[in-house]
C-alpha cells in the first residue's frame, strides 16, 4: 500500500533522528555565516540603536509643541551632540540630519520641510516650529533590541537580514551547525560508459548539484556497476574514512533483478510513495548510518531529494501557496510534483511529467503540487516547493 509523501518524510527524518541525532557544530566568521544555521541563541551584545537618534533632517527641540526657536550649531550624522551642547540642549533648536546623535535634553524631532522657514538657517538666526507630539521622529536607544536580549535564537538560518543583525552587533564569529555530511550512490552497468547501450551520468553531477544548493557537504560519490558485493565494500569504506551523517542513494531499488541498492542495503523499507514522479522509495540502516534511497530517473532523482532529503539533512524553503496559470487535471491516487516557474505570481507547469524529462525541467525553479483526483482551474491555488 502505497504511503503519502508526508508519511514518507517523517519516517526518514525518524530515521536520521535515531542515528545521527546530533549536528556537529563549528565557529565560524560571521562574514562566511551566510547561509548557515546558528547552533546556538544570538544575545545582543548592546542596545540597538545604541544611542536616541534622529529619524529626519530637521530640528532637535528642547520642548515638544508650536513655538519660535533661536538656533544653535548643527549637529552631523557621525558627530557627538556631547561636544556641540556639553551642558544638554539648553533653550535652542539643533539642526540635527537623520541618523545623528540628540543632543541631551532633545524632546521631539521637527522635519526642516515642515518648519518656518523650510530650509535651515543659520546659527542665532530663529525658526518657526509647527505643533508636535513628545518624542516624534526620535529613535529610541534600544527601541530596536536591548543588550541581553535574543535576536536570533538557535536554528535561525543566517539570511542577508541575520548578517546585518551580526553586523550591527560587531559580532566577529559565530557558532553554527555544521553541513550534514552524505555520501551519494549512483550508477548501474548502463551508466556512464561508452558502449552502444550506456548513457551519460547525469544524477551523480545533479545531486552534488542539489547537496550544494541546500547545504549539505558531499564527502565522497561512489558508482556501482551492478556487483553488489563490491558496492558493499566500497560503502564500508566510504564510512570508515568519511564518517557520513546519511548515504543517499540513486536507482537501484525497483524490482529488477540487478537492484543492487536493496541487496546491499537491505536492513530496511522498500515501497511506494503516492506520488508521480517520485513512487520507489527506500530507507535503511547500514553500519549505523542511515541510508536515503531514491528512484533513479533523473526527475524522480531531483523530486525526491527536494521532497525528502533536503529538509531533512540540509535547509529547504518552506512550501508556499500561489495560483496556477491554467487548468490542470491530477492523478488518481497519486500526487503529482509537476516542475514549473513562478511567473507573474503564477506558477505555470513546464516540459511534460515523464521521470525522464529532465531537459524539459532545465528552467523550472518550482514544483507543482498536483491533489490526487484534483482538477485544478485556472487561477486555484496549489502548493509550490521552491527548487
Amino acid at each position: 500500500m502505497p504511503v503519502s509523501p508526508e508519511a514518507h518524510l517523517n519516517a526518514v527524518q525518524e530515521l536520521v533522528t535515531a542515528h545521527a541525532p546530533n549536528p556537529r557544530t563549528q565557529r565560524v566568521l560571521a562574514a562566511d555565516a551566510l547561509g548557515r544555521v546558528l547552533a546556538r541563541d544570538l544575545v545582543a551584545n548592546g542596545d540597538m540603536p545604541p544611542f536616541d537618534n534622529s529619524q529626519m533632517d530637521g530640528y532637535a527641540l528642547p520642548r515638544a509643541g508650536a513655538a519660535v526657536w533661536e538656533v544653535g550649531p548643527t549637529v552631523a550624522a557621525g558627530a557627538d551632540p556631547d561636544a556641540i551642547y556639553p551642558d544638554g540642549l539648553g533653550a535652542k533648536a539643533a539642526p540635527v540630519m537623520t541618523g545623528a546623535k540628540l543632543p541631551r535634553g532633545t524632546a521631539a524631532v521637527v522635519p526642516v520641510e515642515a518648519c518656518e522657514p523650510a530650509e535651515f538657517v543659520g546659527t542665532g538666526d530663529t525658526v518657526t516650529v509647527p505643533d508636535c507630539a513628545p518624542g516624534q521622529f526620535m529613535r529610541r536607544a534600544g527601541s530596536d533590541v536591548a543588550a541581553g536580549d535574543v535576536i536570533a535564537p538557535a536554528g535561525t538560518l543566517v539570511t542577508p537580514v541575520v548578517a546585518g543583525v551580526l553586523a550591527s552587533q560587531c559580532v566577529e564569529e559565530v557558532e553554527v551547525r555544521a553541513r550534514r555530511r552524505i555520501i551519494i550512490v549512483t550508477g548501474g552497468k548502463e551508466v556512464g560508459g561508452a558502449g552502444a547501450a550506456q548513457i551519460p551520468d547525469t544524477n551523480t553531477p545533479m545531486l552534488e548539484a542539489l547537496a550544494a544548493r541546500h547545504g549539505i557537504e558531499v564527502a565522497a560519490t561512489i558508482r556501482t556497476d551492478d556487483d553488489p558485493e563490491a558496492l558493499a565494500g566500497e560503502v564500508e569504506r566510504g564510512v570508515d574514512k568519511h564518517a557520513p551523517d546519511a548515504i543517499v542513494t540513486s536507482g537501484g531499488i525497483s524490482h529488477g533483478k540487478f537492484e543492487v541498492v536493496r541487496q546491499v542495503f537491505a536492513d530496511g523499507w522498500y515501497g511506494h510513495v503516492a506520488q508521480q514522479p517520485g513512487g520507489p522509495q527506500g530507507r535503511s540502516v547500514f553500519r549505523g548510518v542511515p541510508v536515503v534511497s531514491l528512484p533513479g530517473n533523473p526527475v524522480s532523482t531531483l523530486v525526491s531529494f527536494r521532497l525528502f532529503v533536503a529538509p531533512v539533512l540540509g535547509q529547504a524553503d518552506e512550501p508556499v501557496w500561489a495560483p496556477v496559470s491554467e487548468a490542470i487535471t491530477g492523478l488518481e491516487g497519486r500526487e503529482q510534483f509537476l516542475r514549473g516557474r513562478i511567473t507573474h505570481g503564477r506558477a505555470t507547469p513546464m516540459g511534460g511529467a515523464g521521470s525522464h524529462l529532465l531537459n524539459q525541467a532545465a528552467e523550472a525553479t518550482c514544483l507543482i503540487r498536483v491533489p490526487a483526483g484534483t482538477e485544478l482551474a485556472e487561477g486555484d491555488l496549489a502548493l509550490i516547493y521552491p527548487l
